[in-house]
């Protein structure tokens, strides 16, 4: 695999990229959904990883229930599937990612996240464990159209000012991968769960790799090669 010598700005995905806290979303999502009759299978949280939570809602209530949900059903699921979530396990960081943050921007790299979550401690958590801005976070609330529409990753190369070939993204969603290279950026997956690799490759990802230590080592080893050259 070879990182362009282009890039500038990498894009990151949250849950299961950032934080190991896809086993949460697993679990919140089972239970909150069960509270309705719905049988969620935990495979199905990792593959809807990505999209906004009410567009998840929506989709389980039409494939397993055969209805729309109503609004008020999404908002109490949603509500319900929060409040599990505070009661959860903090998500530890993914091994070597506050470092490898730090290594792009001491290279001067831009660094965003981008992420369908919408908690309200979000910025707070995302400054405290890896320094980011609030310009630099493109969040659920942010989006009209939650992966894998392309939206979220345009809005953060809109907000890079820099020419798509500067751009990378990191993932660990199919969703997200369809997302990112919907909107035309070069895409790493890191299978960080459940699913085979070739669900992220299917879904358009230009490398995998097995775990975030081995992401480290690619990106940085390949950086300093490329200043070096």
């Amino acid at each position: 695999m070879t990182i362009r010598s282009t890039i500038k700005a990498v894009f990151f995905d949250m849950d299961g990229v950032l934080y190991d806290s896809m086993p949460n979303h697993e679990y919140t999502w089972i239970h909150s959904l069960k509270e309705y009759g719905i049988d969620f299978p935990a495979e199905e949280a990792y593959m809807h990883e990505g999209r906004t939570g009410f567009s998840t809602i929506r989709i389980a209530f039409e494939k397993y229930l055969n209805r729309t949900a109503t609004l008020e059903e999404q908002e109490a699921v949603y509500a319900l599937k929060t409040k599990l979530m505070g009661e959860r396990p903090t998500a530890p960081i993914l091994p070597m990612m506050q470092e490898l943050i730090a290594e792009l921007r001491k290279k001067g790299l831009q660094v965003f996240v981008v992420t369908g979550s919408k908690q309200p401690l979000l910025v707070e958590k995302l400054h405290a464990h890896f320094s980011m801005e609030a310009a630099n976070i493109v969040s659920g609330a942010d989006v009209k159209n939650g992966k894998p529409d392309p939206e979220p990753y345009l809005i953060a190369w809109e907000r890079s000012g820099l020419p798509k070939d500067q751009c990378m993204v990191v993932e660990n969603a199919p969703m997200g991968v369809e997302s990112a290279k919907a909107a035309g950026l070069f895409t790493l997956a890191v299978n960080t769960g459940k699913l085979a690799d070739q669900v992220l490759l299917n879904a358009g990802a230009d490398h995998l790799f097995q775990d975030t230590k081995a992401l480290y080592k690619v990106i940085i080893t390949q950086l300093n090669h490329q200043k070096n050259a």
